[in-house]
């Protein structure tokens, strides 16, 4: 429990504390933000249970975006919400009516074995219980409003969505990664995501401004949890964003593993430098 009729879920997805989803609850209904993997399924609807309430409680499944660490369950746990309507950015909609092409994407990298392993299967929504949740669209749990804006960056399929009554915004991967592992009396430490295909660093940088324009109290992210909305931490978004370029420009010319290798090596020096400027 997080206080204000927002819950943390881990959905147990590589380890405890890296991948988490978030239960709202508000006037005896409730709403999903991200769902993990199928696997994670299980851990949600138990989550709903210990706060006294049933899947025909649920209203929504929010998806930030449709990558398969926050969406890869939302076909499996639509199935267990039969009043849900599941809430995705028109970009991803058509994926979550068949996700055919987003295993085959992702099957092309990690293999089949791994896909098994980690994602179980991608089921299919139905076309009529998904909403396109574009920029400007607005839901109302119990009379909590949740404004969306359309924040890509990270991907071009990205959502936040604006818990307004609770000063508090679901950033999903726009924000940024923060795992407690990393948390000091310095601070907390964060690293953009600039996870290919779509990483695109003028729109992340935009975005990111955007979700701090709204004044939040703080912020919910995917990986992992709650972090109260401080200026540096923007800031130290940017800086990493505009090194992390910099670093990718600067090996543009090397190629197969020498790039990699080196890249690995830049950022691994990128990380250690910021934590020791905290």
């Amino acid at each position: 429990p997080l206080g204000d009729g927002t819950l943390l879920i881990d959905t147990g997805f590589v380890r405890p504390g890296f991948d988490g989803a978030y239960l709202l609850v508000e006037g005896g209904r409730a709403a999903f933000v991200d769902c993990g993997t199928s696997h994670s399924v299980p851990r949600l609807l138990a989550s709903l249970a210990a706060q006294g309430l049933q899947p025909t409680d649920v209203e929504a499944l929010i998806l930030t975006h449709i990558h398969l660490d926050h969406a890869g369950g939302a076909g499996q746990l639509m199935r267990q919400l039969p009043h849900a309507q599941l809430l995705v950015h028109p970009r991803g909609a058509r994926h979550m009516a068949d996700p055919s092409k987003l295993w085959a994407g992702a099957s092309a990298v990690y293999g089949e074995e791994v896909m098994r392993r980690d994602y179980d299967e991608l089921l299919p929504v139905p076309v009529e219980r998904i909403i396109e949740a574009g920029e400007g669209h607005r839901f109302s749990l119990a009379g909590r409003e949740l404004h969306f804006l359309d924040t890509p960056g990270h991907a071009r399929h990205h959502l936040s969505i604006h818990d307004v009554s609770r000063a508090q915004c679901f950033t999903g991967d726009t924000f940024g990664l923060s795992y407690r592992e990393f948390d000091t009396p310095a601070g907390v430490f964060m690293l953009p995501t600039t996870t290919p295909v779509q990483f695109d660093p003028r729109a992340l940088h935009a975005s990111i401004d955007r979700i701090m324009a709204l004044q939040p109290r703080r912020l919910l992210l995917t990986h992992y949890g709650p972090v109260m909305a401080q200026p540096e931490l923007a800031a130290q978004l940017h800086r990493l964003i505009d090194a992390m370029v910099e670093l990718a420009q600067a090996q543009a010319a090397a190629v197969g593993e020498e790039r990699h290798v080196r890249l690995v090596q830049g950022l691994a020096c990128l990380y250690r430098h910021a934590l020791d400027l905290r």
